[in-house]
């Protein structure tokens, strides 16, 4: 039986979103800690009203699980994102590489 390649990006975040859901509700959110982020030696940036969609790679616990966020906050080296899994938001600081501008759909 082969895959169904017409709806197969739909069908990926479907299981993303379940792995999401899993790991959010029984494994806790790692953040960058303050000796990594260096705030009273970089300057901060903070958006009084965050907009910018991004992707963002974080971590549940081991797990690493790529999300939709808002970046609400930023330095040189690290971005304060914000993100809800169902109805929760979480917020925590990644690493600039870990993430990326969302694509805007036409």
């Amino acid at each position: 039986m082969g895959t169904n390649r017409r709806y197969a990006g739909a069908v990926d975040a479907k299981a993303n979103e379940r792995i999401l859901q899993t790991v959010a509700r029984d494994q806790q959110l790692q953040s960058l800690t303050p000796v990594e982020l260096r705030l009273d030696e970089v300057p901060l940036t903070v958006d009084p009203r965050p907009r910018r969609q991004v992707k963002a790679w974080v971590r549940f616990g081991e797990t690493p699980v790529r999300v939709d966020a808002v970046a609400a906050r930023w330095t040189p080296d690290a971005v304060g994102i914000v993100f809800r899994v169902d109805d929760v938001e979480h917020r925590c600081w990644v690493w600039v590489g870990a993430v990326d501008e969302a694509k805007r759909m036409p």
